[in-house]
C-alpha cells in the first residue's frame, strides 16, 4: 500500500494578487484586496494564492472547473512541499506546464513544460539557488496576477510578460517579448515530478507544417505508466526547430519515434513587444485526439476570449452558493474554498469521447458522458462529494458512473486513488464504495448500480486486499500481520456500511445483512479498559506497548494512517450511538471527545507531517478528523459542536498563502470548510444525512439544480453569536440536530436562531440525536 508519506520594464502593468513587498502578519505575507468592481463578479473574491504556501501544496495557474488542463508555473518538481510544482517561497520558475496536482501529498503529473527565453538557449532548467544556470527564469510576486482561469507573470531574466489561460482540455499562452535576434521556446517532455531521469519511459516530438508539435510520453512516477499526448501551435512559423535527445541534437528536423528523454527548441526573431501565442490540446488517447481537442476547443488566436470564458465558467459554478456576509475575509477564504473543490475530479476523455481506461485500453463514452480522472477518495468522500450532491449535482451520475467503469476495467478493481488511466492504490480503504452508496441512498438517477454491485461485492466479500481476508475471518486485522491494520480495519467497516446500502438497493438482501452486521466489527478494536481503539495481535492480544499518542507498537511500520489513536478512536462515522455505548453512555462518551481536543499537541518523532493543524490530538489539517467536532451533537452536547466548528473555522482558514492547515487534498480541505461554513456537515455521508454545526454567514443560498434552492439564514444581533438558540425547517420548529438529504432535495429554507450563549436544551433529548446503525 502507498501513503503520502511513502513517495516522496516597457511591459503593460497589470493586476496583483501575489504581492510580498513588505507587508506581515506575523511571519505571513499578505495579498492585497481584490478589485472591487462587479458587484456580482464572485471571481474576486478567490484568492488563488491560498494554499500555495505553508504545506497546502495548491497551484496558482489557469484552468476551468474540473478541466484535464491546469495550465501553470513549475518552480521546482521535487519534494514534499511541490508536489503541486509550485512554492510561494520560491524566487525563479522552470517554466509552464500543463497538468498539475491540487493539493496531495504526492507529487505527479507537471506534463509538457514550455519555457520562453531570450539569449542563449539552455536546454536543463539550472538551480533554485543558481537559475542562470538553465532556462530558469527569476520572478517576484509583485508582477505576478492571478484570478480563476487567468495567470501572469514577467520572466525577468528575459523580460518576457508570460499569460496563461485554459479550455477544458487545452491551453493557451500568450508571451509578449523583447527586441531580440535569439528568442526561443524549449519544450521539455523530460521534465516530471522527481527530477530523475527514470520519471519518464518514453517520449515522442514531431514537427509538423513548421508551426505545430505533436508527442506524448509515459510516465512512470506516481501514477505509473500513464501516457499524456499533446498537440502544440504556435501562431508565428518556426525559424529554427531542433529536437534534442538526452540534450543533444539529432540530425534530423523532425523525428517521430519514441525515445527516452525528447525535449525541441523553437528559435525566433522578435521585435519589442511582439506577441507569440502557443495553443496547447491534450489527451489521453492519441496526439491526433489532442490535435481535435485544440481546434474544437481554441481554434482561433483569441486569448482575450478564452481568458473571458474561462472567468465566465467559474463565475458560472462559484454562484452556484451565494453567501450574505460583511466580513471580506470570511468571503474570500470560501470563494476560494469552493474554487478549490473544482479543481478535481478532473476531465480525462477527447471531444469525440474516447477515453483511455484503467486497462490501458481505448473505450468510447455513451453519447453525454464523461470520463474523469484524480478522485482522491480517502480525502473527498468526506465532504467534497456530499457537496457535489449540493452543489454539483448535474455531474453526480458522470462522477458515480465513472467510478463504476473505472472498477470494471481496472485489474486493480474498486478505484481507490485512479490517476489518468492509473491505480496508485493510494491510502486505505476503497471509498469509490462510499461515493456510489451516497449517491444511491441520494437517489440520484441513471447510476449503473446493477453493474457496481458485483465490482463492490466482490471487493468486500473474495478479494485478499490488504488485510481483508483477515477482516473477513478474525473481524479485525492482526498488526502483526498487516501495516496500519486498525486504520484499514475502521476503512472496511465503513465500506461495508456502504455496499450493504447498495446491496439493500438492488435486492440482495442476504448480503446487505451480512454487511450492515460486519459493520460492527470495529468493536473488534475497541479497548473497554484504556477506552481506545487499539492494534490487536493474531493471537488475539492486544498489541503493546500503547501509546494512544504513538504511530503504533513496533517500528516495523505504523498501526495507524496518518494518524494515532486518539484520532483513530473517533473514526467510527456510521454507528456513533453504538459506539458511544462502548464508552459507557452519553458521559463517558463527551468526556473523551473533551480529552482528545484539550490533550497536549506533542506528538512522537515518527509522526508524519499530515498530522498538522492541531488542537489537542485532533488534527485537523487531515482528513480522519475531519467530522470529530460534529459527533458531541449525537451525545446530547451540540453546543460544543457549535463552539468547536466555529473556532475550526476561524482558526484553520486565512486569506494568506499559508492560509490551509494541510494539504488542500483534491478538495477535502476547503469542502469542509465551505460546508461547514453552511452548517452543517455530513458525518456519515452514506446515510444521506447532514448534522447541524453552526451557521457562518447571514444567508446563504445553495443552487440545488433544476430551480431548486437551499435557503440558509442565520438570525443574530452579533456575527459572534455562534450557538443555536432554535431552528425553524420550512417554517416550522424543529428540534432534531441533523436532517435528511431528501428533505431538502426539493428545496427547504432553514432558519437558525442564534445566541452569544450555548442553549444546553437544544437538540440534548436522544431523540433530536442523529441516527446511526445502531438506532
Amino acid at each position: 500500500m502507498i501513503t503520502r508519506r511513502d513517495f516522496f520594464s516597457s511591459m503593460i502593468a497589470l493586476p496583483v494578487l501575489f504581492d510580498l513587498h513588505e507587508k506581515r502578519e506575523g511571519s505571513r505575507p499578505t495579498l492585497p484586496t481584490p478589485d472591487n468592481s462587479g458587484e456580482n463578479d464572485l471571481t474576486r473574491y478567490v484568492k488563488v494564492a491560498i494554499g500555495t504556501g505553508g504545506h497546502g501544496h495548491t497551484y496558482p495557474g489557469a484552468s476551468v472547473p474540473f478541466g484535464m488542463v491546469q495550465l501553470s508555473p513549475d518552480t521546482y518538481n521535487d519534494g514534499w512541499d511541490w508536489c503541486s510544482g509550485y512554492h510561494f517561497s520560491d524566487s525563479s520558475i522552470m517554466g509552464f506546464s500543463h497538468t498539475h496536482l491540487s493539493g496531495t501529498g504526492i507529487g505527479d503529473m507537471l506534463d509538457v513544460l514550455v519555457m520562453p527565453g531570450t539569449g542563449q538557449a539552455r536546454t536543463v532548467p539550472g538551480t533554485r539557488e543558481n537559475p542562470g544556470e538553465g532556462y530558469r527564469s527569476r520572478f517576484d510576486h509583485a508582477s505576478e496576477s492571478a484570478e480563476p482561469g487567468y495567470y501572469s507573470v514577467l520572466l525577468k531574466d528575459y523580460g518576457i510578460r508570460a499569460e496563461l489561460s485554459a479550455t477544458e482540455r487545452s491551453g493557451i499562452h500568450k508571451y509578449t517579448f523583447p527586441q531580440s535576434d535569439s528568442s526561443h521556446f524549449i519544450v521539455d517532455l523530460v521534465h516530471a515530478f522527481g527530477a530523475s531521469p527514470e520519471a519518464v519511459v518514453w517520449t515522442e516530438l514531431e514537427n509538423k507544417n513548421n508551426d505545430t508539435i505533436l508527442g506524448g510520453r509515459c510516465v512512470a512516477r506516481w501514477a505509473r505508466g500513464r501516457q499524456v499526448y499533446f498537440a502544440m501551435k504556435f501562431s508565428k512559423p518556426f525559424r529554427e526547430f531542433q529536437i534534442l535527445s538526452e540534450d543533444k541534437p539529432l540530425d534530423a528536423g523532425t523525428h517521430g519515434e519514441r525515445l527516452r528523454h525528447l525535449k525541441c527548441l523553437v528559435h525566433y526573431q522578435t521585435s519589442q513587444g511582439e506577441v507569440i501565442y502557443v495553443k496547447t490540446g491534450l489527451s489521453g488517447v492519441s496526439a491526433e485526439g489532442a490535435l481535435k481537442n485544440l481546434e474544437a476547443e481554441i481554434p482561433a488566436w483569441d486569448f482575450d476570449k478564452v481568458r473571458k470564458a474561462a472567468k465566465q465558467s467559474w463565475q458560472r459554478e462559484l454562484s452556484r452558493i451565494q453567501i450574505e456576509s460583511s466580513n471580506q475575509k470570511q468571503k474570500e477564504i470560501f470563494y476560494t474554498a469552493m474554487y478549490h473543490t473544482m479543481l478535481a475530479p478532473t476531465l480525462f476523455d477527447d471531444v469525440d469521447g474516447q477515453y483511455r481506461g484503467m486497462d490501458d485500453e481505448v473505450h468510447r463514452l455513451p453519447p453525454g458522458g464523461h470520463n474523469y480522472s484524480t478522485f482522491s477518495l480517502w480525502d473527498t468522500y468526506r465532504a467534497t462529494h456530499p457537496l457535489y450532491t449540493l452543489a454539483q449535482s448535474t455531474r453526480v451520475p458522470d462522477f458515480v458512473n465513472c467510478l463504476i467503469r473505472m472498477a470494471g476495467e481496472s485489474p486493480d478493481g474498486m478505484p481507490v486513488w485512479p490517476l489518468q488511466g492509473k491505480e496508485t492504490g493510494c491510502m486505505t480503504g476503497y471509498h469509490s464504495a462510499a461515493v456510489i452508496a451516497e449517491a444511491c441512498v441520494k437517489k440520484f438517477p441513471k447510476l449503473d448500480l446493477a453493474k457496481a454491485y458485483p465490482l463492490m461485492r466482490k471487493r468486500a466479500m473474495v478479494d485478499d486486499y490488504r488485510g481483508l481476508g483477515f477482516y473477513r475471518k478474525l473481524g479485525y486485522i492482526p498488526a502483526d500481520k498487516e501495516e496500519e491494520s486498525v486504520s484499514k480495519a475502521i476503512e472496511y467497516v465503513y465500506d461495508d456500511w456502504a455496499i450493504a446500502h447498495v446491496a439493500r438497493a438492488v435486492g440482495a438482501a442476504d448480503d446487505a445483512r451480512l454487511l450492515f452486521e460486519r459493520s460492527k466489527n470495529y468493536r473488534n478494536n475497541f479497548d473497554p479498559q484504556r477506552g481506545f481503539l487499539r492494534s490487536r495481535l493474531e493471537s488475539g492480544n492486544w498489541a503493546e506497548p500503547f501509546d494512544p499518542r504513538g504511530m503504533g507498537h513496533f517500528q516495523k511500520w505504523h498501526d495507524y494512517t496518518e494518524s494515532n489513536s486518539w484520532e483513530t478512536t473517533f473514526g467510527v462515522q456510521h454507528d456513533v450511538k453504538g459506539y458511544v455505548g462502548l464508552f459507557g453512555g452519553r458521559g463517558a462518551f463527551l468526556a473523551k471527545l473533551d480529552e482528545l481536543f484539550n490533550q497536549s499537541s506533542e506528538l512522537p518523532a515518527d509522526a508524519p507531517p499530515d498530522i498538522a493543524g492541531l488542537v489537542g490530538q485532533y488534527a485537523h489539517g487531515n482528513e480522519p478528523c475531519h467530522h470529530i467536532a460534529y459527533l458531541y451533537a449525537y451525545a446530547g452536547a451540540p453546543y460544543k459542536t457549535q463552539e468547536r466548528v466555529r473556532q475550526l473555522l476561524e482558526t484553520m482558514y486565512d486569506n494568506q498563502p499559508d492560509g490551509l492547515a494541510g494539504n488542500e487534498d483534491c478538495g477535502q480541505m476547503s469542502a469542509w470548510y465551505v460546508i461547514s461554513a453552511l452548517g452543517f456537515y455530513a458525518v456519515d455521508p452514506v446515510s444521506g444525512n447532514y448534522v447541524f454545526g453552526t451557521p457562518l454567514f447571514d444567508r446563504a443560498v445553495v443552487e440545488l439544480g433544476e430551480g431548486k434552492s437551499l435557503v440558509i439564514e442565520a438570525k443574530r444581533r452579533s456575527p459572534e453569536d455562534k450557538y443555536i438558540q432554535s431552528i425553524e425547517f420550512d417554517g416550522k420548529p424543529y428540534t432534531r440536530v441533523w436532517f435528511r438529504h431528501a428533505e431538502i432535495a426539493n428545496g427547504a429554507k432553514i432558519v437558525f436562531n442564534m445566541g452569544s450563549q450555548p442553549n444546553k436544551e437544544f437538540g440534548a433529548e436522544e431523540t433530536a440525536a442523529p441516527p446511526s446503525l445502531t438506532s
